[in-house]
């Protein structure tokens, strides 16, 4: 097993600190009052964040074990040269904070799209996705550091992404077509086994996260895929070759 180079992970500003209502109060009342499309537009567009900002959602359990997180500490760092200025969100979504979206939750969005006023256990689960995905609109640019999983990503990004496409805020409810997070675009590095050698430029083919994204609004998805054989004699070389793609992808983004 070759042996690759570790660093430590590192987040520039801190962590996101919007919890004006940690008992989320009011915020399933805020999601009810803003499910007319043309407010909700302002609401999603109209964020304040700098556009050096930067979220890193990271979907591997692995720690410092995981290659997609080696690789991403490269990006972050060419990102940061590029960017003297920016401030990185890190969200892992192993550590607890995803809310589930469960009977609960489902249930609340129903009440949302009824126009019903949410109680108890509702609002409770509203307010936790509302927080979320503000957490998730807040920024410019993005981030996926995703070690493949059964050919797809790992189920806790899907748990993400269905906790924050919502209508009324990731969308509006009277249309669907594409989401509003636009003027955005996002990064995804992705590492796997079992699926031949690394593409010559270093990319693959889309994926059910970079249509996603797409349909989010984003206008601007760029992938880098590591897949080797991590007990192969050229595993290290196909680590270099995807270091070098993401160096370039992070000084560029």
């Amino acid at each position: 097993m070759p042996a690759y180079p570790r660093r430590s992970s590192r987040t520039v500003g801190g962590q996101h600190t919007d919890r004006e209502n940690p008992d989320g109060g009011g915020r399933a009342k805020q999601a009810k009052a803003v499910i007319d499309g043309n407010r909700l537009h302002r609401d999603v567009t109209d964020t304040g964040c700098a556009m050096d900002s930067l979220l890193h959602v990271v979907c591997s359990p692995r720690a410092t074990a995981s290659l997609s997180l080696a690789l991403a500490d490269v990006f972050l760092d060419a990102y940061r040269e590029a960017h003297p200025t920016a401030v990185v969100d890190t969200f892992n979504l192993w550590d607890g904070t995803l809310p589930a979206f469960g009977p609960t939750a489902v249930g609340a969005r129903a009440g949302i799209l009824a126009g019903q006023e949410l109680g108890g256990p509702q609002e409770e689960a509203w307010a936790a996705v509302t927080e979320t995905f503000e957490r998730f609109a807040a920024h410019r640019h993005y981030l996926f550091s995703v070690p493949v999983w059964n050919g797809d990503m790992p189920y806790v990004l899907k748990q993400f992404i269905d906790v924050v496409s919502q209508p009324g805020l990731l969308y509006r409810p009277d249309d669907a077509a594409r989401g509003l997070l636009t003027q955005r675009k996002a990064a995804i590095i992705r590492t796997g086994s079992g699926y031949g050698p690394t593409p010559p430029d270093g990319t693959s083919s889309p994926t059910g996260l970079e249509a996603w994204l797409r349909w989010s609004g984003m206008e601007e998805v760029r992938q880098v895929l590591l897949r080797h054989d991590p007990a192969a004699p050229e595993a290290a070389l196909s680590y270099r070759l995807a270091e070098n793609h993401v160096r370039e992808l992070g000084s560029t983004f």
